[in-house]
């Protein structure tokens, strides 16, 4: 090997910026992108403001009413709705993963429909709910 194949340098692509607008992701990567980020997102945020409010809501008639109160806050709507949708799409996505660990719709085409149908399922149980 000759040393300038050696030095060759190549590009990495490992900033944000690079990853979300430079690099054309396909609808299947997306999705198991977003997959992994509402599994976080429902694992720690989430999980410990939702037993949180439970816990001081069963406190007492008086503690109930300031976690409805809270509720109805818009900055807590959006985020009931942003946890509404990792729930959504992180179980769509999941019975998707399992169906494809069956062998079941691993081509490209039926992958691409099904990524896709995870996407539209999840939004449209998140705006049902």
């Amino acid at each position: 090997m000759s040393s300038a194949a050696a030095k060759k340098v190549r590009p990495k692509y490992l900033n944000l910026r690079a990853l979300l607008f430079e690099i054309r992701q396909s609808v299947p990567a997306w999705v198991s992108i977003l997959h992994r980020i509402s599994g976080a997102l429902l694992v720690f945020p989430f999980a410990a403001w939702l037993l949180y409010m439970l816990d001081h809501s069963l406190g007492s008639e008086q503690a109930f009413q300031e976690v409805a109160d809270y509720l109805r806050l818009p900055l807590v709507k959006l985020g009931m709705l942003l946890f509404i949708w990792a729930f959504s799409h992180h179980l769509c996505a999941g019975i998707r993963f399992l169906v494809l660990d069956l062998n079941r719709g691993i081509e490209l085409a039926p992958a691409r429909r099904s990524a896709v149908a995870v996407l539209v399922a999840s939004l449209a149980l998140t705006a049902f709910f």
